[in-house]
């Protein structure tokens, strides 16, 4: 192998911090966090104390910068487990109790994109809250990988929530969703347009308690509120508010002709 390629790779490695390692331990430990919750066949005590392990290696790894107190989070994040697992719950039941198609609450947690993606959203969230860097992201790509649904963790979502579906849903950084809400697939709740100054600003929707948004509607922008009990049809492009109890639809214009000819 000729030296001077080696060297010009050699020289242009310029991120020391970027170690691949990091995303196969945060799914590694995204995926046993998960079983610990919910999998009857996984002893909780013996699985935490591996899940603290496995946690301060991922503190090797992505807490580079020497004043970030990661090595205090875990004792907290602790704590907030057994509220999570209330909420994941509460979504299992939510979509067991809105789709005739659920045949158990088991077949829920086992076999729902929807649900799984929601569930290491809300595993993602609090870590995001604490500030823990790269990790939160990493655990919401790992569900995007498996479920083809992009929730950013610093999403705010209540209680009860529902993706039927899932796949192509895309819930941004900023956006707000409050209980009883039921999103179906293809739906954006995403930003007007995207600027690096506008981070620190709220630029996704906010949904209301009690509101339902159909297959492939996007809504966009973080002044618009979707008002409780409204429901937006498939296939809308919302960009301002709507009131509360409204029902916003999309008309296509669909003409069918028949070009076979009578015998």
């Amino acid at each position: 192998m000729n030296k001077s390629i080696i060297q010009q790779i050699e020289a242009n490695k310029r991120n020391p911090n970027l170690r691949f390692r990091l995303k196969d331990r945060t799914e590694e430990f995204t995926r046993s966090l998960f079983l610990t919750l919910f999998d009857a066949e996984t002893p909780v005590e013996p699985n935490l104390k591996k899940l603290g392990d496995l946690f301060s290696e991922l503190v090797d790894l992505a807490c580079w910068e020497t004043n970030n107190p990661c090595r205090q989070v875990w004792e907290k994040y602790c704590d907030m487990l057994p509220g999570i697992l209330d909420l994941l719950n509460q979504d299992a039941h939510a979509i067991y109790r809105n789709d005739p198609a659920a045949n158990s609450v088991e077949e829920v947690y086992m076999s729902y994109p929807g649900f799984c993606a929601i569930a290491m959203y809300r595993l993602a969230h609090e870590l995001y809250l604490y500030g823990f860097p790269l990790v939160p992201r990493l655990m919401t790509e790992y569900a995007h990988k498996l479920t083809g649904v992009d929730i950013n963790p610093g999403a705010k979502i209540g209680k009860s929530f529902f993706i039927d579906h899932a796949t192509g849903v895309v819930i941004g950084e900023t956006a707000v969703i409050k209980d009883e809400v039921r999103l179906y697939q293809g739906v954006t709740l995403g930003a007007l347009y995207v600027e690096k100054e506008l981070k620190n600003t709220k630029r996704h929707p906010t949904l209301e308690n009690n509101v339902t948004v159909y297959a492939n509607a996007t809504i966009l922008g973080g002044e618009t509120v979707v008002g409780a009990n409204s429901i937006i049809g498939g296939n809308v492009w919302l960009t301002s508010s709507v009131a509360a109890n409204s029902i916003v639809t999309h008309t296509p214009d669909i003409k069918i002709k028949t070009t076979a000819h009578e015998s």
